[in-house]
């Protein structure tokens, strides 16, 4: 079911401080350097440092998930790998899809005197770099990716949405993303997640994983935070 105007303004309405993950609410990130080619770039440079995937022949095209694998089975080799996914990650987010209405929550956040903070599993220099080439860096107060060389830190973790709180009332916050782990994530540290189901199925999952609310467009957060929510 859609969300309504009535429903989610309620929920926003007791806000202070927005927390947007960054891939799906604010930009495609590997609109214009898909994933898998990310992740094969990854893999090859690991491979020169004598990295060799856990099973024979898997191929692992996301290169966040390849991270994880690394920790796993490699950990030695784990510092060197999230180093070379960050520079990969700033190259990409060059060619990144802007969402238009990941900007309008953005500019609604400042225009209500709400602040924001980007809370992600991408590296923090990707997405500073991305917010400069935009012009975005002056609605965001913060900027919390995951914690170099310790994959751990990652979403579903709470970690990084606990370190952009900094101590806060948990009610203060809300946090918007479009994946189940950013669900749980919020669950874990206790935060309200909106969803944003921006492709088919997303819903359900988002829904199942215990979102407050689910939105299948961030223009209608915008247009609610305008309306005075």
């Amino acid at each position: 079911m859609t969300e309504t105007n009535a429903s989610l303004a309620d929920l926003l309405r007791p806000v202070k401080h927005v927390l947007l993950d960054f891939d799906g609410p604010v930009c495609s990130v590997f609109a214009g350097c898909p994933a898998p080619d990310v992740a094969q770039s990854l893999q090859e440079g690991l491979e020169v440092l004598g990295w060799k995937m856990p099973e024979q022949g898997q191929v692992e095209t996301d290169p966040l998930a390849l991270l994880r694998l690394v920790a796993e089975h490699r950990p030695d080799l784990v510092s060197p790998a999230d180093r070379r996914l960050e520079l990969l990650e700033t190259g990409a987010v060059q060619s990144g899809r802007p969402n238009p209405g990941g900007e309008a929550v953005l500019r609604a956040c400042a225009e209500s005197g709400r602040a924001v903070s980007i809370v992600s599993n991408n590296a923090t220099a990707a997405i500073e770099s991305y917010l400069a080439a935009h012009d975005l860096t002056r609605y965001v107060t913060r900027t919390v990716g995951r914690t170099p060389g310790d994959p751990a830190s990652m979403k579903p973790s709470p970690r990084l949405l606990l370190e952009a709180m900094s101590g806060s009332e948990a009610q203060d916050f809300i946090f918007v993303g479009d994946a189940t782990r950013d669900v749980e994530a919020g669950l874990a540290a206790g935060v309200g997640t909106i969803g944003y189901a921006n492709k088919p199925g997303k819903r359900e999952r988002l829904e199942a994983a215990g979102a407050f609310a689910v939105v299948d467009s961030m223009d209608f957060i915008a247009s609610v935070l305008s309306a005075g929510a």
